[in-house]
């Protein structure tokens, strides 16, 4: 799958999903401090699933209507970096074609999906 990781992901969380094989593009390595709004126009112009911590991608996604080729929330607050990448790379293993072209978050114990429109 090809990813594009926002800088608030860990560093930990990029570098799992390069080794479990996948394309990932990581916003703190090429253009820090770039808005939300040009990070969601990246992904979808990579077809890349955005993955964020940033609660304000599902204001960008549903209450302003941009477009989306998915996106991947992540609420794991008080996890390690380390147990949130193992997380994040089983859920994608497991449930990663379900993603695509949708607004998913992930909690501990917990995915939830929601059409974008």
């Amino acid at each position: 799958m090809r990813f594009l990781c926002d800088e608030n992901v860990d560093r930990q969380v990029v570098d799992a999903l390069r080794q479990a094989g996948h394309t990932v593009t990581y916003i703190a390595e090429l253009s820090p401090s770039v808005d939300d709004e040009r990070v969601l126009a990246d992904a979808n112009r990579e077809s890349a699933l955005l993955v964020t911590s940033d609660r304000d991608f599902g204001a960008l996604v549903f209450n302003q209507g941009k477009v989306s080729s998915g996106v991947l929330l992540i609420r794991l607050a008080g996890l390690t970096p380390a147990k949130r990448a193992e997380i994040i790379v089983a859920a994608l293993r497991d449930h990663g074609a379900e993603m695509a072209g949708v607004f998913t978050v992930i909690s501990p114990g917990m995915i939830r999906y929601r059409r974008t429109p």
